[in-house]
């Protein structure tokens, strides 16, 4: 049996954007959990410190994307096919969105982050999100978490491995344990972006900067599994059934793809030496 032809990838991690994804990554972690990590006597733990937050994401988020394609040389074609993906899932998120969790997106984001390595992956969520957003007109300070969740997500695709060997069935159902846990997290982490603006309801479920992380984390879970389980459970079971059905042939797709724009080509630029020339004979 022939071998698999080893997968192109579009953008490459350089150490560059190998420590930008690093410091995006800790930063993000910190923005999220601040509820969870902040002491009760710090000035962290207001929930009416979360906006500035917010606002100080989105350009680290900017900062990353471009460190990200000036450290992988990012050519013409791996930015095309950038934004026809990105383009394609910003028009899949409307069609599930408010439907029970089902958004047919995120299985778009993890067969592409698998196909296209961790580094595209994660420019690609970034900016599906931020599209997205402005297509459905839902621009606000939650925006940058999305796309900061969504490039994990679609991230992590790409790392998972065999990405030159594991074909078929086996991939696929790599592919949808995957995209499972993908889901759950992604609705988990987002949580906790929202769970601190319920603080002043001072509910059984509301975030209480002057309680210890113990039962903080108590009330979180609480949070999450009043407020979305819902949501994520159609979000993995969308991204299951689509995976298992259609992720043969769009990971075909997108593999051949990736082929012909032949993204590790390298231009090679001969001297055109005396001896090819033709000589010019009468006229």
């Amino acid at each position: 049996m022939t071998p698999p032809v080893p997968q192109a990838r579009a953008v490459r991690l350089g150490p560059r954007a190998i420590c930008a994804l690093v410091l995006i990554s800790t930063i993000g972690v910190a923005a999220f959990g601040w509820p969870l990590l902040a002491g009760p006597s710090s000035g962290l733990a207001h929930s009416g410190d979360a906006p500035w937050l917010f606002a100080a994401l989105l350009p680290l988020l900017v900062a990353v994307v471009v460190a990200t394609i000036a450290d992988s040389g990012l050519d013409a074609k791996a930015v095309a096919m950038l934004g026809v993906l990105a383009a394609v899932g910003a028009a899949l998120r409307p069609l599930g969105a408010g439907t029970a969790g089902l958004e047919p997106m995120f299985f778009l984001m993890v067969l592409s982050g698998r196909v296209l390595g961790p580094g595209f992956g994660f420019v690609l969520g970034a900016v599906t999100m931020f599209a997205s957003a402005l297509l459905t007109g839902g621009v606000g300070p939650w925006m940058p978490f999305q796309m900061l969740s969504m490039g994990w997500a679609t991230m992590g695709a790409g790392l998972l491995p065999g990405a030159d060997r594991l074909r078929g069935r086996a991939e696929l159902l790599m592919l949808a344990l995957y995209g499972t846990c993908a889901s759950f997290a992604y609705g988990t982490v987002m949580n906790l972006q929202g769970w601190t603006t319920i603080g002043g309801l001072s509910s059984g479920i509301s975030f209480d900067a002057g309680d210890p992380l113990r039962e903080n984390l108590v009330r979180f879970l609480a949070y999450c599994a009043a407020t979305s389980l819902g949501w994520d459970l159609g979000r993995a079971v969308i991204t299951v059934v689509l995976t298992l059905t259609a992720g043969a042939t769009v990971l075909k797709a997108l593999r051949r793809a990736t082929r012909r724009a032949a993204f590790d080509a390298q231009a090679v630029f001969e001297e055109y030496g005396t001896e090819d020339r033709e000589t010019p004979g009468p006229r």
